[in-house]
C-alpha cells in the first residue's frame, strides 16, 4: 500500500466517522472531551479526587457514542475515564445541531 492509498484510506475513514458523528449527535445531550477522546453521552458523572495530594478526575458517562477512527463499535452502554488532564463537559442544545444545508467535510 502507497502512502497515498493510506492517506486517502485514512480520509475516508475521518469522512465516514463525521458523517455518523453528524447522523447520532441529536440522540445525545452532553459533549465530553478528555485529552484522549471525544464523546457524546446522555449521563455524564464527574468526581474530582485526591490521592496522596494528587487530584485527579474521575468521569463516568451512560449511553456513549466515541469519536475514534479505529474502534469498530463506536456506540457503548458505560464509560469509566480516570485522567489528571483537564476534562471537558458541555451540555448540547438543541440549536447546537443546525448544520448548514449542503455542506459536507472539508477536505
Amino acid at each position: 500500500m502507497s502512502a497515498e492509498d493510506l492517506e486517502k484510506y485514512e480520509t475516508e475513514q475521518e469522512l465516514q466517522l463525521y458523517r455518523e458523528y453528524r447522523d447520532v449527535v441529536g440522540l445525545f445531550t452532553h459533549v465530553v472531551e478528555t485529552e484522549r477522546r471525544f464523546y457524546l453521552c446522555n449521563e455524564v458523572d464527574l468526581q474530582v479526587r485526591s490521592d496522596g495530594g494528587e487530584v485527579y478526575f474521575d468521569v463516568r458517562m451512560t449511553d456513549a457514542w466515541v469519536w475514534d477512527v479505529y474502534r469498530p463499535a463506536r456506540f457503548v452502554k458505560k464509560v469509566r475515564v480516570i485522567t489528571f488532564k483537564d476534562v471537558n463537559i458541555e451540555d448540547i442544545t438543541k440549536s447546537d445541531l443546525e448544520f448548514p444545508k449542503g455542506e459536507t467535510f472539508p477536505r
